[in-house]
């Protein structure tokens, strides 16, 4: 009897670890900011050595794209939002490209070889891939790529997590 009881309580324990496992991955990945909020400050230099402040580019509305050279879906998506940007890049839409990488050139490289042609390139390189311990990324809280958010010409965040179909939604809706 006592060894059925055990045989029994095998598949609850599986189970309440799944669970457990799934509630903490829910949310590990819950966005660090919700639409409305402000835009943390950022600032850092850019591939040419200039500097960067996303304040700066207030007035218009801002893509914040987190990628790295070594993602393949990143690098799937990095035609299209170049495409976005060869339509409503420039006084109302920028770019801000963030690389998440062990080494910057291959960022740069690669972001040449997409198509990224926007002024704003940032590398951020960390130790590890696994974890995004850079000063962007942990600002914006993000912790898996690609990874998207669109800021309003306020400097507020308007999507986060997004896709580049919402974010084409809105220029849209206000380009008219």
């Amino acid at each position: 009897m006592s060894q059925n009881r055990s045989f029994l309580r095998m598949p609850l324990i599986v189970l309440l670890a799944a669970i457990g496992w799934m509630a903490g991955r829910y949310f590990f990945f819950l966005p660090k900011y919700q639409a409305g909020q402000a835009a943390p400050h950022i600032e850092a230099q850019l591939a040419d050595g200039s500097t960067f402040r996303l304040a700066d580019l207030r007035g218009r509305y801002v893509l914040l794209q987190f990628w790295g050279s070594w993602c393949g879906p990143c690098r799937r998506e990095n035609p299209l939002i170049a495409s976005l940007y060869a339509r409503y890049g420039g006084e109302r839409f920028e770019v801000v490209s963030v690389a998440i990488e062990k080494d910057a050139a291959r960022a740069y490289a690669a972001a040449q070889q997409d198509g990224l042609n926007w002024k704003y390139q940032l590398a951020e390189t960390t130790p590890s891939l696994r974890f995004f311990d850079a000063p962007i990324a942990n600002a914006f809280g993000v912790k898996r790529l690609p990874y998207l958010i669109l800021l309003d010409p306020q400097g507020y965040i308007r999507l986060v997590d997004t896709d580049l179909a919402r974010v084409e939604a809105l220029l849209n809706q206000h380009e008219q």
